[in-house]
């Protein structure tokens, strides 16, 4: 049963007028109310478990600096968020911040404090005073800040020194020191070093110090070497050269990695498919680095997937299964967009990042490549990539292409292997101008160094290394 309601206009009126008066009521009891302002003595005091600390790399791991700071008495109940700010300058104008959330304490491990005083502009190995300086935000205008106060730093140097006095030395690479020598590096194991290195069919040595003062070589061709022995002869390719100083033993091996796939080059197979001209690309070379004991290599992609693997054959390659940043023999293939980037394959630990890049450098001319358009006799390869300059990890504003053998000719300075951004060299002076004159050059063995410290104007070295 439906029961009617009949609501009279005397009834919503007065319906009305106490509606409006409730409202005013609850205006006014609110107005009464007392309102929580901020303590304007409200203070944040720190302390510090230390004031003045040298960083090597051997503490990355360890626990070396805890700032603490008491809850200030805000005047209310309050439920701050902190910040640290680390800056070289007292004044805070460009800090590193740590955000610290609802906690009082937070404790820096080497590492992550190295890094910060690295971003800092902090000098490897110099000590330097560090500014601090803890903030409590209740809102953007409620802000309690400690006293500044400062610590002693010494960070020491990000890149890893690997360095050792023994170099590779031929005519398969700088025609028997007429370039640097390529160097080896230390490994994991004491008394055994490495040196990855392309070369040219023919014979190389060891020596230390670029010098023929100490120097090895193979008297037998039987991996053992003597003091002031005869050539070894390899192979025109890259290579891994392992020598282990302790018992006078050597061995060589073809050595690369790259990247391969429908990103870079329809997975290592002729392109155009079955055109008669159909070429095909080389994988994308790594190049070691041993400031990080890495490989990186950088290049424009396409849209598509892309593999790592050895050697430029299948019989080692590697994948990512759950798109993680690890790797797996046989794994997953890669996916990514088209752009430049910085690929960081770690050998030892089986790991990919992949960065955005900025340039990525390569000489392109009549003395090297026809401007793009040669064949490589050696592998029947049209070998339209340009020669491809490697960063100085420890500068990344300088670029150098090391022992390269060019031909009477011509050549310019290209971003990934296309005319959009190209260098020339005007006054034949050595400053770099976009979309400059063409760089004559004699053939023979070379080695280049470009330096992009002054974007604006940069320059660019060629070094002949004489026959």
């Amino acid at each position: 049963m439906v029961k009617n309601i009949t609501i009279t206009m005397k009834e919503m009126k007065t319906k009305y007028l106490f509606s409006a008066i409730l409202g005013i009521a609850l205006v006014a009891c609110e107005s009464d109310l007392p309102t929580a302002s901020l303590n304007p003595n409200a203070t944040l005091t720190t302390t510090a478990s230390d004031n003045d600390i040298v960083l090597t790399e051997e503490m990355a791991g360890d626990e070396v600096l805890t700032i603490s700071w008491d809850t200030p008495d805000f005047g209310f109940t309050a439920s701050p968020s902190y910040t640290i700010y680390m800056d070289k300058a007292g004044d805070f104008s460009d800090p590193k911040t740590v955000n610290v959330g609802a906690s009082t304490t937070k404790t820096f491990m080497a590492e992550e404090l190295n890094g910060i005083l690295l971003n800092l502009d902090f000098e490897a190995e110099e000590s330097a005073t560090l500014n601090v300086r803890v903030d409590g935000r209740l809102t953007t205008n409620e802000v309690v800040s400690s006293e500044a106060f400062t610590i002693t730093v010494t960070p020491y140097s990000a890149f890893l020194n690997l360095s050792t006095p023994w170099g590779v030395v031929g005519g398969a690479y700088n025609n028997w020191g007429n370039g640097p020598d390529a160097p080896f590096f230390t490994t994991s194991t004491a008394g055994v070093i490495v040196a990855y290195v392309k070369v040219r069919a023919g014979q190389i040595k060891f020596r230390q110090n670029n010098s023929w003062d100490v120097n090895v070589g193979d008297n037998g061709a039987d991996g053992t070497l003597e003091a002031g022995g005869s050539d070894i002869t390899v192979t025109a390719g890259p290579k891994k050269i392992t020598f282990n100083t302790t018992n006078n033993t050597y061995t060589i091996e073809n050595y690369s990695w790259g990247i391969v796939g429908s990103a870079w080059n329809n997975w290592g197979n002729p392109e155009p498919e079955g055109a008669a001209n159909a070429t095909v690309t080389p994988d994308l070379d790594f190049y070691y680095d041993d400031s990080s004991d890495t490989w990186k290599a950088i290049g424009q992609v396409k849209t598509g997937q892309f593999k790592i693997r050895k050697n430029n054959d299948w019989g080692t390659n590697y994948g990512d299964n759950g798109a993680n940043g690890s790797l797996e023999a046989g794994g997953t293939d890669i996916s990514i967009t088209a752009g430049k980037y910085l690929f960081i394959f770690d050998e030892k630990n089986l790991t990919l990042t992949i960065e955005p890049a900025d340039r990525a450098w390569g000489l392109v001319g009549s003395a090297w490549n026809n401007w793009g358009q040669d064949v490589d006799p050696a592998n029947g390869i049209q070998d339209k990539l340009d020669a491809q300059f490697v960063k100085d990890w420890r500068n990344e504003n300088i670029w150098t292409l090391k022992n390269i053998v060019l031909e009477t000719g011509a050549f310019k300075i290209r971003d990934a292997n296309n005319w959009s951004t190209n260098y020339g060299d005007n006054g034949a002076n050595g400053s770099l101008e976009e979309g400059g004159s063409d760089i004559n050059v004699t053939g023979g063995l070379h080695s280049i160094t470009l330096d992009f410290t002054n974007p604006a104007s940069p320059t660019i070295v060629v070094t002949r290394h004489n026959d």
